[in-house]
């Protein structure tokens, strides 16, 4: 083994090695052929990046490794920060069209089919999610822990616990029995006075959720509900947002119409999801509150193509026509405003580890593919508030990807990263 560590470890080699020995046990000395850092615009070439005990110890130009420490060659890749998707849904059977699949699936058989989203993510250069979201309630959580336990693998969680709705809203399963006959861990989170969305908000923060994720509109992909129709009150709202904020816990609204997106902004909220239908004042107010937007400009594509090959309600793709050029058109205008985005793709509406196939699409409505690639790391770990995650600095945790061609000549070539590190240990 001290033969191993005074030698270049192949890509091959060093996963082996580094899967089998706990990060905290060892120096993990990397050379970068070109370097993202997440944070800066500089692509640095001649870098080395220091690990140790799972976080970045140091990170600058290459000389003698330390001794004992097992050296990664990545002189012939680009290294950027593990990516971060802001809207994902691992907890969850992901879309089809059976409205009755989340019903059918019991808690435990839904935490497995989450246990493989997580390592299909996490695969794919996704070190770090915000799960916004599942039907069964407090699954999210059980998977977040499972990870942090390491019995599964998978990407860093930060979830919500379930959907803070309106009865019968966008964050309800609709359409299948009458809703109060849902079992009870599908409405964790129905709320019908802004009291109960007190007490929702509380109860799910209690038992383990991160953050808060509140239904202000109705949904593209939820029966009976419009995406342009406001669903939860301002004065929920607002008291959804005292909750969580006294406890210094972020809250996101899911918000298509520009009404509903206004009420959020106004109550507080820390970032919006979807934002499909935010016209220039509602834009203009989220750059003056410095409101984060989660834009999911990708899977309309993917709801157009497949949701009509395999006959989801047709009520879901109308609403997906009305929404998926008027959000693209939306996200570029936001761009141009200046106004804070972070990647998020709504991953589960089309099978995870496709989390990058939106980077194209980014840079198509405006983005650089220096911003594009920001949005998914030094930014979303801005949005969610953290320090340790989304940058090459030292005190992060050692999550990176290496791709062999430069992203920033071809931005698509983030959809297949060829190696990934959590901690400081290969995923691969």
């Amino acid at each position: 083994m001290q033969y191993l560590r005074r030698r270049h470890l192949t890509a091959a080699l060093a996963a082996t090695f580094l899967a089998t020995t706990p990060a905290a046990a060892q120096t993990v000395y990397i050379e970068a052929g070109r370097l993202i850092d997440g944070v800066s615009n500089d692509v640095r070439s001649g870098q080395c990046i220091t690990v140790e005990a799972e976080h970045i110890k140091a990170v600058g130009p290459c000389g003698k490794a330390p001794d004992g420490a097992t050296i990664v060659d990545w002189s012939g890749y680009t290294v950027l920060p593990g990516l971060i998707d802001l809207h994902t849904h691992l907890a969850d059977l992901g879309q089809s069209a059976d409205l009755a699949a989340p019903i059918k699936a019991s808690p435990a058989e839904t935490a497995l089919v989450g246990a493989r989203n997580a390592r299909v993510t996490l695969d794919a250069g996704f070190t770090s999610v915000r799960d916004v979201g599942a039907y069964r309630g407090l699954t999210d959580v059980t998977l977040r822990n499972a990870i942090d336990r390491g019995d599964v693998p998978g990407p860093r969680m930060w979830v919500a616990g379930a959907y803070l709705t309106i009865p019968k809203g966008g964050g309800e399963l609709n359409g299948v029995v009458p809703n109060e006959e849902l079992p009870a861990d599908m409405r964790l989170g129905v709320a019908a006075t802004p009291e109960e969305a007190a007490q929702k908000t509380a109860y799910l923060l209690d038992h383990g959720a991160d953050f808060i994720k509140a239904i202000a509109t109705g949904a593209v992909l939820a029966i009976g509900t419009e995406p342009g129709a406001p669903e939860l009150t301002p004065e929920q709202l607002a008291a959804i947002v005292k909750v969580a904020h006294a406890r210094g816990k972020r809250v996101t609204a899911h918000a298509h119409g520009a009404v509903g997106i206004q009420n959020a902004i106004n109550a507080g909220v820390d970032s919006i999801e979807h934002a499909s239908l935010a016209d220039e004042a509602t834009l203009q107010l989220a750059k003056k509150h410095g409101t984060w937007l989660a834009m999911d400009i990708y899977n309309g594509d993917y709801i157009e193509d497949i949701g009509t090959k395999e006959g989801w309600p047709a009520e879901y793709l109308r609403k997906n026509r009305e929404t998926t050029d008027a959000q693209r058109a939306a996200f570029k205008r936001a761009v141009e405003l200046g106004v804070n985005i972070g990647y998020a793709t709504d991953a589960g509406v089309y099978p995870h580890g496709l989390n990058a196939r939106q980077f194209r699409n980014m840079v198509k409505y405006g983005m650089t593919p220096m911003q594009a690639i920001q949005s998914a790391t030094g930014r979303a770990a801005e949005e969610m508030g953290r320090v340790d995650v989304g940058a090459i600095l030292p005190g992060r945790y050692a999550d990176m990807v290496a791709v062999k061609a430069d992203p920033l000549a071809d931005i698509s070539v983030l959809e297949k990263i060829d190696h990934v590190m959590k901690g400081g240990a290969l995923v691969r």
